[in-house]
This record gives C-alpha cells, sequence and structure tokens, in this order.
C-alpha cells in the first residue's frame, strides 16, 4: 500500500524489530462498499454459522439473504441513498441484518445506546436526522415515545422483538411462558417480521466507498455533548481488514464473544465487521451477561482455542475475579483477548492471566478512527507480553508525538513520561480515520489537519513514544492536572493506587483549588474484606508513603461503583460535575 497511506520505513515499529512476525506491514485495500463483508463471506461460506444467540444459529447463507430482504423494503417504504436509519436495538440477529441492509442501499446506520434517556436518545436521532427507527419493542415506551412529537425528521418506525429471527417454537414458547419480555407496538410502527417477506432483490445503489457516509457514530461523551463522527464506507471497511490483518494467526471459523454493544465503534468493527472476515461466528449476548453465563457459554458452545475476545478492563476483571472460575475448567481456553476503550492496569492484566491462561493485550482507538488505531503484539516474537505501552500502529497507520500547540512539529521519541520535551498529543494517520464531524465544521477543522499531504486526527491524548515506537498514553489533554506547576496524569495515579492491596477500582480527577489551582481526588472502590476495616486516612498515610508529594490525592472517597458508559468506560466527567467540591468552588 502506497502513495495516499504509505509508512515510512523508517519509522521506529519498522526499524526497531517491534513489528510481529507474519503481519503484513502494507495493505492492498479494496475499495468496495461496507456491504460486501456479508455478500463475500456468504459467497466463501454459505453454511458456516455467522452468528449465535440463545441456543439459535444463523448461517451466512440466511444471514445474506434477510439483509437483502430488510434492504429492499426499506427502500420500498422509501429509504435512499443518504438517508439515516437509526438502530435503537441490543446486540441481536436484528442488529447484524439491520446494519447491512441499512448500508446496503446506500443509507447511514446510526446505532442508538439502548441505556440512554429520552433526552439523549432525542439528541443523536436529532443530531443525525433520523428517517427511520428500527427498535426493540421493550424500550419505546419509556425511551421514545416521551420525544416522538419532538422527533421532525422521523417518518418510520420499525419494531422487533428480541425473538423474532428465532425458530417459530422458541419465539412462541418463550412468550406463553413469559421468558421472554414484550410489548405492544405503537399504531404507526411496522412489525420487523412482516418487513422480511419481501422478493430479496434489494435494487443497486451506486455508492463512492470514500465520500459516501456508512456510519454516524457518536462519541464517548465523556469530555462534552456527543458529536457525531461521519465514517464512510472505505474507513469501516479498512479497518477491519487492518484488524484482520494483525490477528494474522486466527483461524477461519473463529467464535467472537460478543459482548461489547454494536452501537459502540469496538464493538461494530472489532467484533461484528471482522468476525465475518475471518468466515467467524458471533456469540451474541444482547446485555452484559453474568459470569455463570458466560463461562457456561464458554465452555458449552465454544471450543478451546478457537474463541477470541474483545472487551474493556472491567470485563476481564470480573472474569478474573469469578469465584467459580475453576468449576468451568476453561484455563487457556481463549486463543486470545485484547482490551480497549480505557487503561489496562497492572494488578488486573497479571490476575487475568494467571486464573484464565490466555493472551491478553491491550489495543488503542476512538470513535473518529473506526475506532482500532493500533495493538500490542498478539503473539509477540520473544513470547513477552508488555503492558503499558498500547502498541504500535495497524498496517497503514502512521502515528506521532507532537507539541500539541504546533501539530506541525514533530516531537520524535522519548524515554518516559519526566522527559517532558519528549511527551505530547499523539496524531494519527491512516485509512480509518474518520471524514468528519457531522455539521460541525469548526470542530472538523480543529480535530483534522493536513501535515506533509497527509489528513492527521488530533486524539487529544497526551503520551509518549519509545524507541521501538510504541506509544504510552499518559492521559487526555483536557484531563491533565495542573497542582502547584506541576502536571499530573491522573492515569499514572491510578496505576500507582492500584498497588494499594485494597483497591479493587479507582478513579483520579482533578477539582478545583485555591492554593494549588487543582488538587487531586480518587474515588476508590474497595475489595469486600477491606471495606470495614480501612480508613479514608490511613489510605492517605500510604499514598504519601509511596507516591511523590504532588501526586498524592488531596482528597479521597470510598464509594461502591465508579461511574462506566455501556461500554464499559469510566465517566471520570460524572464524577467530578457532582462532587460537591466542583460544584461549590467551580467559578
Amino acid at each position: 500500500m502506497g502513495g495516499e497511506f504509505f509508512v515510512s520505513m523508517s519509522r521506529p515499529w519498522f526499524t526497531s524489530g517491534a513489528w510481529p512476525e507474519g503481519v503484513p506491514k502494507f495493505l492492498e485495500l479494496p475499495e468496495k462498499p461496507l456491504d460486501t463483508i456479508v455478500r463475500d463471506a456468504a459467497a466463501r461460506w454459505p453454511d458456516k454459522p455467522a452468528a449465535w444467540f440463545s441456543g439459535t444459529q444463523m448461517t451466512y447463507a440466511e444471514y445474506d439473504r434477510l439483509v437483502d430482504r430488510l434492504a429492499e423494503s426499506l427502500h420500498n417504504l422509501g429509504i435512499r441513498k443518504g438517508d439515516v436509519v437509526a438502530l435503537l436495538l441490543p446486540n441481536s440477529f436484528q442488529y447484524m441484518v439491520s446494519y447491512y441492509a441499512t448500508v446496503r442501499i446506500g443509507a447511514i446506520v446510526t446505532g442508538v445506546n439502548p441505556t440512554y434517556k429520552p433526552l439523549e436518545v432525542k439528541h443523536q436521532l436529532t443530531k443525525t436526522h433520523a428517517k427511520a427507527l428500527i427498535f426493540l419493542d421493550i424500550l419505546y415506551e419509556d425511551m421514545v415515545q416521551p420525544i416522538r412529537p419532538e422527533l421532525r425528521d422521523l417518518k418510520l418506525l420499525i419494531g422487533t422483538n428480541i425473538t423474532d429471527l428465532m425458530p417459530w417454537h422458541m419465539r412462541v414458547a418463550g412468550k406463553i411462558l413469559k421468558k421472554v419480555p414484550s410489548a405492544p407496538l405503537p399504531p404507526d410502527a411496522i412489525s420487523y417480521r412482516s418487513l422480511l417477506k419481501s422478493s430479496g432483490n434489494p435494487p443497486h445503489v451506486d455508492i463512492d466507498v470514500r465520500t459516501d457516509p456508512a456510519l454516524y457514530i457518536m462519541t464517548g461523551g465523556t469530555t462534552g455533548v456527543p458529536k457525531a463522527a461521519v465514517l464512510t464506507h472505505f474507513n469501516v471497511y479498512a479497518n477491519a481488514l487492518q484488524i484482520r490483518a494483525w490477528a494474522t494467526r486466527i483461524p477461519i471459523g473463529v467464535s467472537t464473544i460478543g459482548i461489547l454493544p454494536f452501537f459502540h465503534a469496538f464493538g461494530m468493527t472489532a467484533i461484528m465487521n471482522m468476525t465475518a472476515l475471518l468466515g467467524g461466528r458471533v456469540v451474541l449476548f444482547a446485555k452484559p451477561p453474568k459470569m455463570p453465563e458466560l463461562f457456561s457459554v464458554l465452555k458449552n458452545v465454544t471450543k478451546p482455542k478457537e474463541v477470541i475476545m474483545f472487551g474493556v478492563e472491567v470485563l476481564y476483571q470480573r472474569m478474573a475475579d469469578f469465584s467459580e472460575l475453576d468449576h468451568y475448567d476453561v484455563k487457556g481456553h481463549l486463543l486470545m483477548c485484547v482490551s480497549g476503550a480505557g487503561p489496562l492496569h497492572r494488578p488486573v492484566w497479571e490476575r487475568f492471566n494467571e486464573r484464565l491462561g490466555s493472551p491478553l493485550v491491550e489495543g488503542y482507538g476512538l470513535s473518529e478512527a473506526s475506532p482500532v488505531v493500533c495493538v500490542n503484539p498478539i503473539w509477540p516474537k520473544d513470547g513477552k507480553y508488555r503492558l503499558g505501552p498500547i502498541g504500535i500502529p495497524l498496517p497503514g497507520t502512521d502515528w506521532r508525538i507532537v507539541d500539541p500547540s504546533d501539530p506541525t512539529r514533530d516531537l520524535g521519541t522519548g524515554i518516559g513520561p519526566d522527559d517532558h520535551d519528549h511527551v505530547g498529543e499523539l496524531i494519527v494517520s491512516g485509512p480509518q480515520v474518520m471524514k468528519e464531524y457531522l455539521d460541525a465544521p469548526e470542530e472538523t477543522a480543529s480535530t483534522i489537519v493536513e501535515i506533509d499531504g497527509k489528513r492527521w486526527l488530533l486524539t487529544g491524548d497526551i503520551g509518549y513514544m519509545n524507541e521501538r515506537g510504541e506509544v504510552t498514553i499518559l492521559d487526555r489533554k483536557k484531563e491533565l492536572i495542573k497542582v502547584k506547576g506541576f502536571s499530573v496524569f491522573p492515569t499514572e495515579v491510578e496505576e500507582l493506587l492500584h498497588n494499594h492491596p485494597a483497591v479493587y477500582e479507582v478513579t483520579v480527577a482533578g477539582l478545583p483549588d485555591r492554593e494549588t489551582g487543582e488538587a487531586i481526588k480518587a474515588w476508590i472502590v474497595l475489595k469486600p474484606e477491606y471495606r470495614d476495616s480501612l480508613s479514608e486516612e490511613e489510605f492517605r498515610s500510604w499514598c504519601k508513603e509511596n507516591l511523590t508529594h504532588y501526586k498524592v490525592p488531596k482528597y479521597i472517597e470510598f464509594i461502591d461503583e465508579i461511574p462506566k458508559n455501556a461500554v464499559g468506560k469510566v465517566l471520570r466527567r460524572v464524577l467530578v460535575e457532582n462532587d460537591p467540591l466542583y460544584i461549590s468552588r467551580g467559578e
């Protein structure tokens, strides 16, 4: 791969020997519409299972046939190229079919978080100008009905029950026995199942994969009101191919655990899209499972060394801490695991390795990059897994550490967080970088810049690059804490506090302080055995003994739970904005 996405062979991840064996340094990226992922999989592996849900499987031939039928029906209902179809659905057969049916006719998907409140749903549907909404029946009354009169662009409602694509006897039995929740559809809604009775001949739509949007993905919203990242067919397809190339040893037909929600870019690309490139099977969970359910599925539905997982730290933490883990005999069962959407702390990593016995590596991405930018080597040459650096960039991806005030000034490589001359903002370039923010030219211009003939995404993350070309993220640019002129990175303090044996989870942020500018506060979830025996003052004394003075939290609060979004990413902003000190001193 040259030209637009050429990455110089002089970059340190190539010259240092860090590049993993078997992974191509360059990729030829076909310019094909996103829906051809399923079309091609059905042609190659028609009888292989594409997905499993609650004891039911859907083959690739069935998958592609249902996509065609729904695509034709959507077109017959007036959905055209450039229209937006919102999916208010959990992970399910319906989500997968609806996603590909929408892009097959040139329409645009926007996935809606099923845990949103009505005003958040309204913001997304209004922001993206959604014309159609495909929703789970039990979500409509609480989430959509209160705001329906205000959704002026919304013309089409399509409702489905979670069992709609399961065998008839399971649908009937589930409702009769009241094991499956259901709700009547509003009078103006169309039944999803009725739309699958078409002949399955959708019209051909000309798609410019480089410029035509396939997805409006809402950014995480952890630093403000979510924006819509515009991802083209090329962006999303290319990123799935990049991940596939990185995981070069994964066999055809592997099972991928589908816990990460598909409305989030991580679950969409790494699980739903990439698995189809492997002829694999997505093992679906409509909501995050309890540990007995997860391990029962691992043991009884998947085969050892033929299952992979993409997740977030809290999932791996819960797996490693599951008290009955040994009863399921799944040590070494997972072929590989990748953690993203936030830092992976050493105690969790070590505990997972000890109890699960499967490789766990950290990756990094953001919605604006479709989302995956880099991953640590899954099978390192020396057999030693690395923690701390987020990895090296995927094939066709370049990155730099630059001066936050001048992104044209490359700071090169450094030796650590205290090497301030080489700590700066991470910027990335590659085929996965979004087209723009929807209807937000100023935000787009401040996020994507052209340097040396390439489009670069300013990530807002601060870190440094070592001599191997690996990047370590220290924190978000906006979350850097300034204490008496010292720069303190919240994730560094969190990592240090994790060394205390009582800490189960911890989040650190800065609060306004008249004396020091900002003061560090730590919100800590203690392990159960310490909750009645450790005081906040005792913990602060430990901090003073083990941390540099300006990194010691001024405030410590023991809490029962740290707030996270639906993916599992910590919401520091929620803790800060609800803290009495922030409210009283935030002038």
